[in-house]
């Protein structure tokens, strides 16, 4: 059976109150030198996540062992990680750590696998940048952290999109081997907003349950598929919970989608990320609309205005920033000059966004093995 978001609509009044399609800019100032620069003079003691500012920190203890546990089971490794306050004073907060992931954590496939941070409370926590924080990911670099700040722009991205989406901080980090000595180049690294404490920032709860896209906030659940086409991302779903989490008032309402790791995201294009073989993509930079059947191409009108009408902030986010080299920034322009030229051609609308639709299309295609990735 075919869905029309209109008649869905219908079945949703009492949910839809105050969803509105406004743009909400989180962390919009330039990421300029002078704004890097500013870290050790301005940035904020307690505020983790709303600056773009390049946080220094360093993971002190046995980082070798940590680095090494990426086969079956990983354990808890203790550690500490330590950053400068601008006056000068070391801060130091005890935290376990974790390997996590899958593709990632292979060395096979990444220098580094991605990192989960517990904190273990105390008063040196309350008293550093990290004292709401009860665990949070640590995203490394798998094959150069050019592809990390690229990633991490992808999150600033979507919070241009949907105040429902997870804040991300970019770091510049280093690995000290608890002798003193700094054995790692330092380079950059993302720490990222855990999920309760996105959901709750939102007046809502995690909620997780199996679903099917249409089930969610229909409206929110547009813009994210749009996103997802604008960076060329096909590594999610809604219905296994893959690079997805689900937010909703209480556990019986409708949910919202919040998307996060994007580093198989074409616009990174990253030389590890290649697209699932189910879709029949020439590549990882080709978009394809992962959405659902919808057939009337009105629906997608309010997502369509939603980002012409950020559209200045979305090239901002790539203009502005001194992280990138000219030659990314440029072809990344030229990528985001595409999407647009797509959205505002009702010919291309169609044929893109109403793909779903075709019987013998990928797209409502079952990647193999997704059903099996959490």
């Amino acid at each position: 059976m075919k869905f029309t978001l209109t008649t869905f609509k219908l079945f949703l009044v009492p949910f839809m109150v105050g969803l509105v399609a406004f743009p909400i800019v989180v962390n919009a100032q330039p990421i300029t030198v002078a704004a890097i620069a500013a870290n050790k003079e301005n940035a904020p003691l307690n505020d983790l996540f709303n600056t773009n500012n390049v946080l220094e920190i360093t993971l002190k203890g046995k980082i070798n062992e940590l680095l090494n546990d990426r086969d079956g089971k990983t354990v808890t490794h203790e550690l500490s990680i330590a950053y400068s306050t601008p006056d000068g004073k070391e801060v130091i907060v005890p935290v376990q750590a974790q390997t996590r992931g899958h593709f990632r954590k292979l060395k096979d496939n990444c220098t580094y696998p991605p990192i989960y941070l517990k904190f273990k409370g105390g008063e040196a926590q309350q008293v550093s940048i990290f004292k709401e924080q009860v665990k949070m990911k640590l995203v490394m670099p798998c094959v150069g952290d050019q592809y990390v700040v690229r990633e991490w722009l992808v999150y600033k991205l979507y919070n241009l999109v949907a105040p429902e989406s997870f804040k991300a901080r970019l770091v510049k980090l280093s690995l000290d081997n608890n002798n003193g000595k700094k054995a790692f180049a330092s380079f950059y690294g993302i720490l990222l907003e855990e999920e309760k404490q996105m959901a709750q920032r939102n007046g809502m709860v995690i909620v997780k349950r199996k679903i099917k896209p249409e089930q969610t906030m229909p409206e929110a659940f547009l813009k994210l598929a749009v996103f997802e086409y604008l960076v060329a991302n096909t590594d999610w779903s809604v219905q296994y919970l893959q690079n997805i989490k689900l937010i909703a008032t209480d556990s019986l309402a409708v949910p919202t989608a919040v998307p996060y790791d994007f580093d198989h995201a074409g616009i990174i294009n990253a030389p590890y990320a290649k697209p699932a073989e189910e879709l029949l993509l020439s590549g990882i930079r080709e978009r394809k609309y992962r959405g659902f059947c919808i057939t009337n191409m009105k629906d997608f009108d309010e997502s369509i205005a939603f980002f012409n009408q950020i559209k200045n902030e979305v090239y901002g986010i790539y203009t502005n920033c001194i992280l990138l080299d000219e030659k990314y920034k440029n072809a990344t322009i030229k990528y985001l000059d595409d999407f647009y030229t797509t959205i505002n051609n009702a010919d291309a609308v169609k044929k893109e966004f109403g793909y779903p639709c075709k019987k013998n299309g990928t797209g409502n295609v079952i990647i193999k093995g997704l059903k099996h990735t959490q």
